[in-house]
């Protein structure tokens, strides 16, 4: 598999061309560097299912449901000021092909409990709360400075190029981890999936 096993300065090479190829993404990934945010990162699915799709010869918007675009801001952590911040975001980037979900993770803590069940502690930074993403592969975030994509992936890049989704355990239930495992194997056969 392309990018698997090799050392990280490639696999970002080999990241940057494939999701250059996804139009969609990219252009959201362009369009968000004009907006002079620094605290945010595209990630999550949209970057992996880019690449799986990639790695399976399909069409690299296969799959994908949304775009996560995640943000950090602490200085006002009202669900209107996000409300805000997230129609101003859509106005900007315009994803008409694939649905943006906009999130201040700063203020994930106070509705986590009511969507997943329990609580956990609030995120100190755009990179902690990436830190906590459900699985290694999708761990992941991008954004363009410059010319250059930065690259955010604290568990590296090897498991998202070798299609292999694990659990990543700070956070997330056993349950949680199965039921996406189980839906992405659906779309995307060649999956190996870690075991809880």
């Amino acid at each position: 598999m392309l990018g698997f096993n090799m050392d990280l300065q490639s696999q970002i090479t080999q990241l940057t061309k494939i999701l250059s190829m996804n139009k969609t993404l990219y252009s959201v990934i362009e369009k968000a560097a004009s907006i002079g945010m620094k605290n945010y990162y595209i990630g999550a699915g949209c970057i992996a299912q880019t690449v799986w799709n990639y790695q399976m010869g399909l069409e690299l918007t296969n799959g994908i449901t949304d775009i996560d675009f995640s943000y950090y801001d602490n200085t006002d952590l009202s669900h209107e000021a996000e409300n805000s911040a997230i129609e101003r975001l859509k106005s900007i980037i315009n994803s008409n092909v694939i649905e943006l979900d906009i999130k201040n993770q700063a203020r994930v803590h106070l509705w986590y409990k009511e969507h997943f069940g329990y609580d956990i502690s609030p995120y100190d930074s755009i990179e902690n709360a990436i830190n906590s993403w459900p699985t290694t592969a999708t761990s992941i975030g991008v954004r363009l400075d410059k010319e250059f994509i930065r690259v955010y992936a604290p568990f590296g890049l090897n498991d998202l190029f070798g299609m292999i989704v694990k659990a990543n355990k700070v956070q997330i239930t056993e349950e949680i981890y199965m039921q996406k495992a189980k839906k992405w194997h659906t779309k995307w056969p060649a999956l190996t999936i870690v075991p809880w």
